[in-house]
This record gives structure tokens, C-alpha cells and sequence, in this order.
């Protein structure tokens, strides 16, 4: 039985585990993807300490960090489903074995959004990406499209533009949502182009992607000869295992927590992407900032102080 298991090895997760590990909490750590988004990202310039450092590099730091305490157990697996029991809860694993704790951190994330357009799924993985970030050495002097308007997309057309011959920058409103930082940078590349107030209707291929069809023709053409395609319009929260538990979600689908990260089910705690706290800004500080709550929130709550409010002050 450990004290507490913690769901996702991203910014949340990792943070959350040094915090509980600290607390001498027994804590099981559980996820996926190591890294999780996190290891998405080219260029982090906002984190605190550290002026510019790439995304894998940083989330291997936490990483690091987090296992350096020797009495974390620390598991790569999918969490199936958890229950709750008498004395806490049970996670049961992909490969079928199981977890129990007394109290449970979901520090799940989110996942890519796809555009649900003809050719998308066909063409995924032969020229359809999901992360500018990982895959733009593919595309060397080739031509692509990325779709969006946030960080995400502008920074990976920043990204890709850096080896390919030509990228269009395709959003379906006339302002980009991003930070001036990046849509200054792509828009002082000379191979990127624009595309604004259009949409993507279809993507086109044979064994590979060969287009696209826009909803509205740009430069007189609907249709753009393309090598590749990098959707980058946001994340959905990965908040199945809190549904599962009957934890209250928003009308978005993130997990609805207090000021103590804690959720509507008692012993149960969420932090980072996956919930509505931290004014829903998605960042690795905010997702870093919430596990250490959540964490501060168990060890209350384990202590006997309700769900966690009114938890020690104190320390760093």
C-alpha cells in the first residue's frame, strides 16, 4: 500500500513526486510517456533559472530530480482504470497488475487535437504530424503546412522553417493567439507564408501526403502541393481515469479542482494540464506550481486535516 500514486510523468506529475518524496510520503509514480508534452517543446524561454533550454532537456531534469529520492517507486505503464476500496484506492496497469494507495494525484495532461478532416487519419505518420517540434528534420528542403494559431503552431512553423524550403503558416483567424515572441520571429522568415482566414477541408496523398484543400482559395488556388502537414491546434485534457471515478469535469472535459488541487472525490488530487486550475494557462511552471499543491494537499489530507486545506506552512 503506498501513501500515494501519482498518474503522469510530465511537469505535474515529476514536480508533484519530489514534493511527496520530501514529505516521506511512500509514492508511486505511473505513466505513459516520460516527458509527456513536455518533450515537445523546441525552445523553453519562460522557465525560471534558466534563460533558454529545449523541452526533452528540461523534462529529463525534473525527471532526474524526481528519482533521485531511492524509496520512489517509479513505473512506465498505462493506468487502466482505478477504484476505489476500503483503504484508498486501486490502479489497475496495462499489463494487469495492480496499485493501491491511500490518496491519488492525476497529473494526466492533455492530448494532441486533430483538424477530423478527410485524408488525416490515413495519412497519419506519412506526412500528417502532431509535433512540428520532433519531426521537422524530416522535412529538410521540402514543403509543408502547419496548422494553427497558438504557441504550438507558430513556434513549430519557427521550428520547421529552419530546414524546410517553404511553410505555410495556415490559421483560420485573421490574429494569431500567440506570444509576439514567435509570430515576430516566423514572420521575419523569409520561406514562411500566411495563410490566414482559411481552413483545411481535406489532406490529400497516395502512399504519402501530396496536399491539402483549403475552404477558401488563397492566391487564386483552393489546393496547395504540399510534402507534409503538422496540425498543432491545441490539446484535449486526458481526463478519462477522473470521469472513470466520477470526478466532477468543466464542460471543456478538464478536471474541476479547489485551491488544494483538490477534486469533488475525497483523497483524489489533480494538478497541470488535465484540470480548470491556474486559469486553464498551460504552462511547465503552472503544471510544476499545481503538483506542488497537490502534493502539500496529500500530505495534509494524509495527516488527518480534511481534504488537504489548511495543509503546513513552511519551507521550500
Amino acid at each position: 500500500m503506498f501513501d500515494v500514486l501519482i498518474v503522469g510523468l510530465g511537469a505535474a506529475g515529476y514536480s508533484a513526486a519530489i514534493y511527496t518524496a520530501r514529505y516521506k510520503l511512500k509514492t508511486c509514480l505511473v505513466g505513459m510517456e516520460e516527458g509527456g508534452l513536455g518533450i515537445t517543446a523546441a525552445e523553453v524561454g519562460n522557465w525560471p533559472g534558466d534563460i533558454e533550454i529545449k523541452g526533452p532537456e528540461l523534462m529529463e531534469k525534473f525527471k532526474k530530480h524526481a528519482l533521485s529520492f531511492p524509496d520512489l517507486t517509479h513505473k512506465v505503464a498505462r493506468v487502466e482504470k482505478i477504484e476505489k476500496t476500503d483503504g484508498g484506492f486501486r490502479a489497475t496497469l496495462g499489463d494487469g497488475q495492480s496499485v493501491e494507495a491511500k490518496a491519488v494525484i492525476l497529473a494526466t495532461g492533455s492530448s494532441k487535437r486533430h483538424l477530423k478532416v478527410p485524408g488525416e487519419k490515413e495519412f497519419a505518420g506519412k506526412g500528417v504530424s502532431y509535433c512540428a517540434t520532433c519531426d521537422a528534420f524530416f522535412f529538410r528542403g521540402k514543403t509543408v503546412a502547419v496548422i494553427g494559431g497558438g504557441d504550438a503552431a507558430v513556434e513549430g512553423a519557427a521550428i520547421v522553417a529552419q530546414v524546410a524550403k517553404k511553410v505555410y503558416l495556415i490559421h483560420r483567424r485573421n490574429e494569431f493567439r500567440a506570444e509576439p515572441y514567435w509570430v515576430e520571429r516566423v514572420k521575419a522568415r523569409d520561406n514562411v507564408t500566411l495563410v490566414l482566414e482559411r481552413s483545411v477541408k481535406e489532406i490529400h496523398g497516395d502512399v504519402k501526403v501530396t496536399g491539402i484543400t483549403l475552404d477558401k482559395p488563397f492566391e487564386g488556388q483552393e489546393k496547395l502541393a504540399l510534402d507534409g502537414v503538422f496540425v498543432e491546434i491545441g490539446s484535449l485534457p486526458s481526463s478519462e481515469l477522473a470521469k472513470g471515478m466520477g470526478a466532477e469535469l468543466d464542460a471543456a472535459g478538464f478536471i474541476t479542482v479547489r485551491e488544494n488541487m483538490g477534486t469533488t472525490v475525497p483523497g483524489v488530487f489533480a494538478a497541470g494540464d488535465v484540470t480548470n486550475g491556474s486559469n486553464n494557462f498551460a504552462q511547465f511552471v503552472t503544471g510544476a506550481g499545481e503538483g506542488a499543491v497537490a502534493a502539500n494537499s496529500v500530505f495534509a489530507f494524509l495527516q488527518g486535516d480534511g481534504e488537504g486545506m489548511g495543509a503546513m506552512e513552511g519551507g521550500d
